[in-house]
Parts: structure tokens; sequence; C-alpha cells
């Protein structure tokens, strides 16, 4: 038994060691032993202008795959685009909400780039967080248009030069909205005007598409919904631990589902490819975006490869016939904000899942939801994490104990069996027998103390995932030097303070009889608490809560038994 559990803590050294240097490899600058270095955004990607396979129509080929799911539409091929729209120039402005400044551009009406003026950037405090993007460092595009299965139509779509309207181009102290409306020229008698309708305080923007048939027979437009990114994690995200980045989709049939850019690079990504409901969105840390359509209307769901290290997930609707001279108008939403969960729930079935609890999801929701009563009552975020372990550790006060006593009468008898191992050193085998023997007359269980702790790790693993993922954290003071939870301690006090605790805490506990788990047993405290000093300040204050709640009810089982 004492090989094995050797064994098991010299693997788990071992790895650990390899993780934390893997880790801090990647934090000074270099490459990730486990994964590849991501190749750099295409020099093209920063131009102003996209290349045509950006629109759904036509990537990677200029076929439009899976075109014949869409009830009611044949397969065809959808015509190249033009390649001087492409590289027309069209007029950039800003338009300025309480919540935004978007910079739109039209050519095609795009959303080229999207400040959320009530976050702050986390490498750079005195910045915004850029949501959209389009520059040499990194490309993340919201873009619509129509494409048409119908072989020698054009329509109007992202690379098209449009026409901003006049109007209001920031929202005023007393309007609920502002819209901006963007018309195109005539492509094959086709017109399409789009209107993105801002709302104070909302994440969300009302996108409407209006298409007028000017020709003399009839269309059958399909409208998409993209969404363009690199592969690159977001600017300032730590080493030491890891969240999602990349595109996700809903549907009813299999639920919310995560799509990794190493899967599209690979042409490997399994998802729906249709639905008559569900949504498509781009995921990176706190942040998302979303194209939501109304609900019980046939969609396609795709994803590409656009270049190197440029990736697209779309939404394509079709639009139904449009008799020559009549209109079509679509209304979607776009959501580009923070992932405040309760808002979410509220905006589209499954778009809560956009925040990434890892594999714990049915037990961290309702922690969350626990965490955010606290808060409530409380005011304070650091307060509601203090409070939200206390109950924790009031639920497993029982469950504790019981494991704190075994571990309690374990050091109780250590005196005896370091004695007995010191006698019976050259006799492994009867050493062995002599100490089951020592533990079937004292009732010990040696394992005891571990079986309490699985029980309730997930609990904790969970409360983790809460605390990283809960953007509410960012900006949210706790006391004194602590300003922002979701970010590391700036003095290292809370890493230091759990370090000692851990340290503390591993006193407290019986000392192995083997002298290779006891020199493990201080080893390994110090090795993972360097983590710590990286962590958000929230897990370290969770992390060290839940140390001084265990010292506390270790301590006074110890003494209750009369341990030393």
């Amino acid at each position: 038994m004492n090989d094995m559990r050797r064994t098991i803590l010299w693997v788990l050294f071992s790895v650990s060691l390899v993780l934390l240097w893997d880790a801090w490899n990647k934090d000074h600058g270099g490459t990730s032993m486990f994964t590849p270095k991501p190749p750099a955004v295409a020099a093209s990607a920063a131009k102003p202008a996209i290349t045509p396979a950006t629109t759904p129509g036509t990537p990677p080929t200029s076929a439009v795959p899976a075109a014949a799911t869409l009830p009611g539409i044949a397969a065809a091929a959808q015509p190249p685009l033009a390649a001087a729209s492409a590289a027309a120039g069209g007029e950039k402005f800003t338009v300025t909400t309480d919540v935004f400044k978007a910079t739109l551009d039209s050519r095609g009406g795009d959303l080229l780039r999207l400040e959320l003026l009530k976050y702050a950037d986390a490498a750079d405090e005195k910045q915004h967080v850029v949501l959209f993007d389009q520059s040499a460092k990194r490309v993340y595009l919201a873009q619509t248009g129509l494409i048409t299965t119908q072989a020698g139509i054009s329509l109007p779509n992202h690379l098209t030069l449009m026409q901003a309207l006049p109007g209001e181009r920031t929202l005023k102290d007393g309007a609920k909205e502002l819209s901006v409306s963007f018309e195109s020229p005539e492509v094959d008698g086709a017109k399409l005007v789009k209107t993105y309708t801002f709302t104070r305080g909302a994440y969300t923007i009302a996108v409407k598409h209006e298409f007028r048939n000017g020709s003399a027979a009839t269309v059958s437009p399909q409208l998409y919904l993209q969404l363009t990114r690199d592969g690159n994690p977001p600017e300032g995200e730590s080493s030491f631990y890891s969240t999602f980045t990349g595109p996700a989709m809903y549907t009813e049939l299999n639920k919310f589902k995560k799509i990794e850019f190493k899967e599209i690079e690979k042409k490997s990504a399994e998802h729906d490819k249709t639905g008559d409901a569900g949504w498509v969105a781009m995921v990176q840390h706190y942040f998302a975006s979303a194209w939501l359509a109304p609900e019980k209307v046939i969609r396609e769901f795709r994803t590409a490869k656009v270049s190197d290290n440029l990736y697209s997930i779309a939404m394509v609707l079709p639009l139904g016939d449009v008799a020559a001279g009549a209109s079509k108008t679509h209304q979607a939403t776009l959501f580009a904000g923070p992932q405040e969960e309760k808002k979410l729930e509220a905006l589209a079935p499954g778009l809560e899942l956009v925040k990434d609890y890892g594999w714990l999801t049915i037990l961290s929701k309702p922690l969350y939801w626990l965490l955010d009563q606290l808060h409530k009552l409380i005011g304070n975020w650091g307060w509601a994490i203090v409070a939200l372990v206390v109950l924790l550790k009031i639920a497993f006060y029982a469950l504790n104990a019981h494991a704190y006593k075994s571990m309690a009468k374990m050091k109780a008898i250590n005196p005896k069996v370091m004695d007995m191992r010191e006698r019976y050193k050259d006799k492994p085998q009867q050493m062995q027998q002599e100490m089951m023997r020592i533990y079937r007359e004292e009732k010990v269980n040696p394992l005891g103390g571990c079986l309490p702790i699985f029980v309730q790790m997930p609990f904790f693993i969970a409360l983790y995932w809460v605390l990283l993922s809960t953007v509410e954290m960012r900006n949210a003071p706790w006391i004194g030097w602590i300003h922002d939870l979701s970010t590391k301690d700036p003095f290292f006090i809370l890493p230091l303070l759990m370090t000692a605790s851990t340290m503390f805490q591993t006193w407290l506990n019986p000392t192995p009889p083997d002298p290779v788990q006891a020199k493990m047993m201080w080893i390994m405290p110090l090795v993972f608490s360097v983590m710590f000093f990286y962590f958000p300040a929230g897990l370290v204050l969770y992390w060290l809560t839940n140390n001084i709640l265990g010292i506390a009810q270790q301590w006074f089982i110890n003494k209750k038994l009369g341990v030393k």
C-alpha cells in the first residue's frame, strides 16, 4: 500500500512540475509543450477589405455547402462575389451610446469595432474592453448579407459598398434608442436596407434587413448572420488557468456545443447543420457575441476556415420567395457584451451556457445563484465569497468532522507507527503486517480522511469555475488593496496568507510514516501555491477562507481528542 501511495505521489508531483514549467514558459513569452503556436493573423486580414471567401456562400469554395438541406431550396452554385466590391473603400464612422462605442463601415454595413464603455481592459485599465476589432493585431467582426442558390443572380452582401443614410450618431440624453441605416445600390435589381438600432443600457443591437426586389423575376434570397474571428486568445489572459475561446452554437436537438478552432482547421468540426431554432456565437473569457433570430424559423449552421488563423461561424436563413416589385423584412438581434447569466437567460434559450462552467455546470449554476443572492444581501462580492464558503463548510461540517477525526487519530498513533517502522526497517513484509495490526487495534482507517474530501471536491471545483467565469468579479473591490477580484493580488498578500495557511494545515495533519511521503507532504503544497500568485484575487480569497475554516475545525477536533 505504501509503495502504491509513493508511486501516485511521485506521479502527481512530476506532472505538477511539468505543468508549472509549461505555464511559466508561456507566461514569459515561450510556446507551450502541449499546443502548437497559433499562426499569425494573415496580413490580408488587417486590410480594410476581407477576401470574398468570408461570405458564407463561398467558403472555402464557390459552392454553397449543404444548400439542399434547406426545404424548398435547390442545391446550386453561388456565383463568386465581384472582386471590385472588395477593393472599394467604405465610409467608416463611430456610433456612441451609454454602453457602446461602435465603428460601422458602409462597405457591407459591417460592425468593425466595438468598445464596451463600462468595462476596463484587463491589460490596460485606462482602455475599454474591445470586443469586435479589425487591426494588425486582431480580427473579430460581425457581418451580414444576402446570398442565393439561384444561378446568375448576385445579391448585396458584406462586401457591397453601401450608403450610410443621414441621422444621429450619438445617443442623446433622454433618448431611449438610436438607429443607423445603410442602403445598398441595386445589384441585379435587388436592394438591401440594413438598420442597426441601439437601445440605452442594452448589450443587444436590433439588426433589421429589408430586401427589395426591383427585378422582373421572383428571387429567393438567404440572409446570413456571421461572426468571423482569428484563433488567438484575448490579450491579458493568464497562463495559469485556461478558459474557452472560440465558436459556439445552440440547437434544440443537441443543445449547447463549443467548437474548437482546431476542429474547424482540420475540417473535423461536428455540429448540427440545420434546425428551426438556435443561435451562433463567439465566446471568450467573460464576454461573448451571438446572432439571435426569431424562433421556429428554418436556418442552416455553418463553420469555415476563412484564411490562415481566421475562422467563421454563420447562421443562414431563407427569406422565402420574393416576387418582382415586392419586399421582405427580417429582424435579427446581435448580442455583444458581458456574460451576465440572468440577462443571457432572458435573451434566448441556452444563451447563458456561453458562460463556461466546465463539466460541472449542474453544480455551478446553483452555486452561482446562491453567490448572487448573498451579494444582493451583503453588497460586496468579496464578502459574498467568504459567506458562500462558510455556508459550504457548515453544509459539510459532519463529513469534514469524520475526516478530521480520522486524521487526528492517525496523528495520535503516529509515534507508535514510527517506532514500529524503525524496529522493522529491514523486514518490510513484517512491517506491513505490524502496521495493519496497529490500525486494527486502534480502530483507525488510514484512508478514512480521504473519502469525505473526495465527496465534497466536486462542489469546490464547481465553485472555482463560478468565480473564474463570473464577469461581475471584474473591477469588483473587496477591502483595502483588493480593487479587482478578477485580477491577481497586486501585493501578493492573499497568496502569501494562503500558502501559510496551507502549510499550517499540513502541520496539523498526521505525518506519513514513509520519509519520502513526509517530504512530499510539505513540498507539494509549496509547489501548488506558486500558481495562486497568478490567480484572480477572488479565487485566492475562496481558497484562503476554505483553509482558515478547515484549520479551525481540525484544531477543534484535535483538541477535543487530546491530540497535540
